[in-house]
């Protein structure tokens, strides 16, 4: 049989099969959806929890049974971040823990994080809060074999999964590596990009397939009394003299913490161990994203044998022989979380890819992204590459300093797909900045605001590439959600929304530094206002040569809005005082906060001036 022909077949079956598919579900509602969301993870518990919350009929199709991925199923119960942007979903499953422990102080029970907890804790509370969305379905134990995209149907994808076939009209990716992506031909990255890619000054010469090493991690107890393993096979401790201080471990890789401190760093509550370390521990490399289930297996079994006999250097090395594997974390056999630790997938190309220049240089870029800011994070570029069998010629990427950042709406988004979405670490974004989305409130939010957008699209009937980037914006704020990721505005201060805003439009531009291991940014509200920037920035949304700013006394900016919402303001000092300000003196130079409050009000530039996926600005006639 020719090529050609065989070809041919094969398109007729796969249309059969489509026809057979819609034939089977169109007529059962039950198998209708208006979002269906693949994995259970961090981000996609966060996207089916708030996708109900809006009314919409979710689907979530799990592989285990449990949720959370990285957060509860894969063990790595330390938040890594956003300890003072307590943003969205995150900020909420914070708060559920401190619920569930007594206070925030008995969360601080390891030097690695201010919120540790213990994993089945964290899978309680996750399934607690997802229990109460009547509009959300769950299957658990379940995976998905295909998708199909029929296009003469209202239903824009069919999921076929071991628990049947199910139809929706938004489909989100939120498995743990993006394993939905090649099922519809999406177009995405796998490994370190090229310098040149995005003009990334760390990022290596030439592109590679290299992702960051995994982890399956391990959850400690003390027993009491000697626990300790059979010697595992081929076990050397020489592998990981070099994990803690050690008289073994040569003076060019002299390690910093000592075993104390090593055991430590992931303390959990209950007195429980959390072992994910990454200095000469556990960490396992292999790139096996693109493997089948049976050689990824393959991997996974390695990288427990390799935890196993880091598992037995604590024991007979370090002294903690009445350590072992807690027998009452998991629901498994050999007391492993259900999961490893994936800290790198298949990366989509998404209708804008987010790369390190906009995080450090957020307003000197070709595309101002930050006006389409839709969540925070403030951990460093972080990669684990240690386990690489060629890691001397990789960049050395641990703990790069970046400033906190706001994530680009549009890197949530399939470019080549208007109604397809991800939710874990699949976004847009390049191989460098994934060291910092990558981590636990991060994809918590991407999971949340993923399923904002996929339930305002069912609901306006619209594709998510028609979405109102202002309008998602102001709902997510509406929910406790952060855009811009101000240190010194929280989320219960009174003008936090207004402050969110105006620096949303960068009328007035929020101020980003590294400080050690912090990463931060600051809104200033009570600082001067340097006049030529305030100018400047209001060039792009004003006519400021017929109607120009002539100084920052509080009565000239009263005047010049006056002139700009062509509209009389009078009493202005009760205007002044109705807004909640202070010490009114119509001839003092106001400062950014009040400037901030009194444009957002009277002139309401977030929501006058529409913004597109890459910040781009038009006036909205609709407003």
């Amino acid at each position: 049989m020719c090529l050609e022909h065989k070809s041919l077949i094969e398109m007729q079956l796969n249309k059969i099969i489509i026809l057979i598919s819609f034939f089977f579900i169109c007529c059962d509602d039950s198998n209708e959806f208006d979002v269906i969301i693949v994995g259970g993870g961090a981000g996609g518990t966060s996207a089916a929890i708030e996708s109900a919350r809006n009314g919409v009929k979710t689907l979530l199709i799990e592989e285990t049974d449990w949720l959370g991925g990285m957060l509860t199923s894969a063990g790595v119960s330390a938040i890594d971040g956003n300890y003072k942007l307590p943003s969205g979903f995150w900020g909420e499953f914070k708060d559920s823990l401190v619920s569930h422990y007594g206070s925030l102080e008995s969360l601080k029970t390891g030097w690695v994080s201010n919120v540790l907890f213990e994993p089945k804790v964290g899978n309680e509370i996750l399934k607690s809060i997802a229990e109460k969305e009547e509009n959300l379905k769950i299957l658990f134990s379940s995976s998905v074999d295909s998708v199909l995209q029929p296009k003469d149907i209202n239903y824009n994808f069919i999921v076929s999964s071991t628990n049947g076939r199910f139809r929706s009209k938004i489909l989100i990716d939120a498995t743990e590596l993006g394993d939905i992506l090649p099922m519809l031909n999406e177009d995405y990255d796998v490994g370190m990009d090229s310098r040149e890619m995005y003009d990334e000054a760390i990022a290596p010469d030439e592109k590679n397939n290299v992702i960051q090493d995994l982890t399956y991690v391990m959850i400690l107890k003390n027993y009491n009394k000697s626990v300790k393993i059979e010697k595992p096979k081929n076990y050397n401790p020489s592998e990981f003299y070099c994990s803690t201080t050690s008289i073994y471990c040569p003076e060019s890789d002299k390690a910093l913490w000592s075993p104390k401190q090593m055991m430590n760093y992931g303390e959990l509550p209950n007195g429980k161990i959390m072992v994910n370390w990454p200095i000469y521990g556990n960490d396992y490399y292999s790139n096996l994203i693109e493997m089948t289930d049976e050689q990824r297996e393959e991997v996974h079994k390695k990288a427990k044998e390799k935890s196993l006999k880091y598992l037995y250097y604590i024991q007979d090395e370090l002294g903690y022989e009445n350590y072992s594997i807690s027998d009452d974390e998991f629901n498994t056999e050999d007391g492993f979380p259900l999961i490893p630790y994936f800290r790198e997938a298949r990366r989509i190309k998404g209708k804008i890819t987010f790369s390190l220049n906009y995080i450090k240089k957020p307003y000197d870029q070709i595309h101002p992204l930050y006006r389409t800011g839709i969540l925070v994070g403030d951990y460093p570029v972080d990669h684990h590459h240690d386990s690489h069998p060629d890691k001397e010629n990789l960049p050395k990427l641990a703990f790069y300093p970046i400033p906190s950042y706001s994530l680009p709406i549009g890197s949530i988004i399939s470019k080549k797909n208007p109604n397809f979405l991800v939710a874990e670490k699949s976004i847009s974004v390049s191989n460098l900045v994934n060291g910092t989305t990558r981590l636990q409130p991060v994809v918590l939010q991407i999971g949340q605001v993923a399923g904002l957008i996929a339930s305002q699209s069912v609901k306006k009937n619209i594709t998510t590439h028609q979405i109102d980037v202002r309008a998602i914006q102001e709902k997510y704020l509406d929910k406790g959600g952060y855009i811009q990721p101000y240190l010194d505005v929280k989320k219960d201060h009174p003008f936090f929304k207004a402050f969110q805003r105006i620096g949303s439009t960068g009328i007035l531009k929020g101020i980003g530094i590294n400080v050690g291991w912090s990463n931060q940014s600051w809104f200033y509200p009570d600082d001067m206002i340097d006049f030529d920037d305030l100018v400047e920035s209001l060039k792009n949304y004003y006519d400021l040569e017929n109607y120009p700013l002539k100084d920052l006394k509080t009565s000239s900016v009263f005047n010049w809005i006056s002139l700009i919402s062509e509209s009389e303001i009078n009493n202005i000092e009760k205007l002044w005082t109705n807004l909640g300000l202070k010490n009114f003196d119509k001839n003092k130079i106001i400062n950014r906060g009040e400037f901030a409050i009194i444009v957002d009000y009277f002139l309401n530039p977030f929501k006058r001036f529409k913004v597109d996926f890459n910040g781009d600005i038009s006036y909205n006639e609709q407003q």
